[in-house]
């Protein structure tokens, strides 16, 4: 027997001599897998000698098992712990290894049913070679080497075996859904607070629909996670049955609700919820998602991430007597939302998705996060589309607005000024502009300094990039004075000519001016969705850069202190 084969043999138990096995091999050369076909067992040598995760071992058959570890090692004597005391031990695993040890006897079984929460995840499932091997399959076509590989390796092995892995997976996480579903009809009703679940989309998820209306229906839960994930390379996706959800929403105790990867299900009758989260949802009509302002009455926070509207209709938000106060809209297809009405809206983040304003009735909203990239650089196409690219277009009905963070980017600076400026933000304290290309002209922020009359801290990221530097804008002088800035930050300042401009305006427009802080390695990060902070790397500045940068920007009138870092 080959060395190669005793190893496998090693982790696998015995095998037949006509068992057919198979190798890997990296491209560019290195070390190969051993995989035996029918299992999809893969080998790398670096994984010889490592444990197998709690579940995998738990999902394998353990009759056989248990007793040899008997025979070995003696009594079990955790099984011989009274009920309290395994579930002191239960309390403190994750769910993940609690569950896995209702594999191992009855007994054990129905403890997971005692705890609070429960989190099921078939990512956690995954050994460790699965994400190698997907890696290894990305690797490939990053480096245009698929052409070589997709005959042999690609479709004959690696792809197989990736399959292999997430169906083994599947399979055992529904084996435990069985088992939690198993030991709660055999016992009195339980209490569930949180559920989360992650699986792959198969057609066989009745247990999983199964689970997740007992949660509901019987079990009271009110924190509930259901992400559905297509198997790696394809793009399916879940739809629960025709009831929805549940069987009967009016005893929902749901308060918090995440749903991904699936069709939209009907949310009408879900009096208790107050946060929707809504991520990867395939096309939907606009008026699913218009529904769920109008329909859930109670929902205070909403989050739409990477949504489909089909036929890449608009949305029209319409919802006077909605009490939802926190939106978040990132990375959605829809062609446009729009924002009619909204009372309680107090928060807003736009990230890379067109959300404009019918009116100003936005009272409450303080808060605006807006993000957007337009990636087009073509001659004239600010002259073509000027009316459409106005600061006022974005910014004209939000005049409560006391936190911005804007992120403007693209190859060629794409916002113009207003044909007709005015005070656009009077009530602007805090304003971000984050990631400015510095092939911009990184002076266009003097738009948001003259409509923000009462800002106070005003920072700039300029993030280097590879274009050529764009026109500039032809600034008329003026003779407004700001009197409420007192802290100026722009991080990324090389003391370019644009730059040097923007300095030197700021601190002659601004009568309480007490600090300009240049930073040359510093970066904006973000803090939840709404605040930030300047991160700094150690930068030293020469006499002569401190030197050569004074006597372009200083006026021997001015007390503003200059911070370099």
């Amino acid at each position: 027997m080959s060395m190669q084969t005793a190893l496998f043999n090693r982790k696998r138990g015995r095998e037949s001599d006509g068992s057919a096995r198979f190798s890997i091999h990296r491209a560019g050369g290195g070390s190969s897998v051993m995989a035996r076909r029918g299992t999809g067992r893969l080998l790398h040598p670096a994984d010889r000698r490592r444990r197998p995760p709690l579940l995998l071992l738990a999902a394998r058959s353990c009759k056989d098992l248990l007793p040899r570890r008997r025979e070995r090692r003696g009594e079990d004597r955790i099984s011989a712990l009274s009920d309290d005391l395994l579930l002191l031990i239960l309390h403190r695993l994750d769910t993940r290894a609690a569950l896995g040890t209702g594999s191992l006897s009855r007994r054990w079984a129905h403890l997971p049913r005692e705890l609070p929460a429960l989190d099921l995840r078939v990512s956690d499932i995954l050994p460790p070679l699965y994400q190698r091997l997907v890696l290894f399959q990305r690797d490939i076509y990053s480096k245009g080497t698929d052409v070589q590989y997709r005959i042999g390796a690609m479709n004959g092995e690696l792809m197989p075996n990736i399959r292999r892995y997430e169906r083994r997976a599947m399979r055992a996480l529904t084996r435990y859904v069985k088992i939690v579903l198993e030991a709660d009809a055999l016992r009195a009703r339980r209490k569930l607070s949180k559920l989360k679940l992650e699986f792959f989309i198969t057609p066989n998820t009745a247990c999983i629909n199964q689970l997740i209306a007992k949660s509901i229906d019987v079990w009271g839960v009110n924190d509930l996670e259901a992400v559905a994930k297509p198997f790696y390379w394809q793009r399916d996706v879940h739809e629960f049955p025709s009831h929805g959800l549940c069987k009967d929403t009016r005893v929902s105790c749901l308060q918090r609700l995440k749903l991904g990867g699936c069709v939209l299900p009907p949310l009408h009758g879900f009096n208790a919820l107050t946060m929707l989260v809504l991520q990867d949802i395939p096309d939907s009509p606009a008026a699913a998602y218009e529904a769920v302002f109008t329909l859930c009455t109670k929902l205070q926070v909403l989050h739409l991430n990477s949504c489909r509207c089909s036929g890449d209709m608009v949305v029209v938000v319409d919802a006077p007597s909605s009490e939802i106060r926190e939106l978040v809209v990132s990375q959605c297809r829809f062609r446009s939302m729009w924002l009619r009405a909204l009372p309680s809206l107090e928060s807003l983040a736009s990230l890379d998705t067109r959300v404009l304003f019918e009116s100003a009735s936005f009272s409450c909203l303080r808060h605006w996060n807006i993000s957007r990239d337009i990636g087009v650089a073509l001659e004239g196409f600010r002259q073509f589309l000027a009316e459409y690219l106005e600061l006022d277009l974005f910014l004209g009905c939000t005049p409560g607005i006391t936190n911005l963070i804007l992120r403007f980017t693209g190859p060629d600076r794409w916002i113009v000024p207003s044909t007709s400026p005015s005070f656009l933000l009077p009530n602007l304290r805090k304003l971000l502009v984050a990631e400015l290309p510095s092939s911009w002209d990184v002076s266009w922020p003097r738009l948001l300094l003259e409509t923000a009359p009462s800002l106070e801290t005003l920072h700039i990221h300029i993030a280097p990039c590879s274009e050529k530097p764009g026109d500039e804008i032809p600034w008329e002088p003026t003779m407004l004075r700001h009197h409420h800035l007192k802290e100026f930050v722009m991080a990324g300042f090389d003391a370019a000519e644009r730059q040097i401009y923007l300095v030197k305006f700021v601190m002659n427009l601004c009568t309480a001016l007490r600090n300009v802080i240049m930073l040359k390695n510093a970066h904006a990060e973000e803090k939840g969705l709404w605040d930030w902070e300047m991160v700094m790397q150690q930068h030293s500045w020469t006499d002569e850069e401190k030197d050569s940068t004074l006597k372009q920007i200083m006026d021997s009138s001015s007390s503003t202190e200059l911070i370099f870092g």
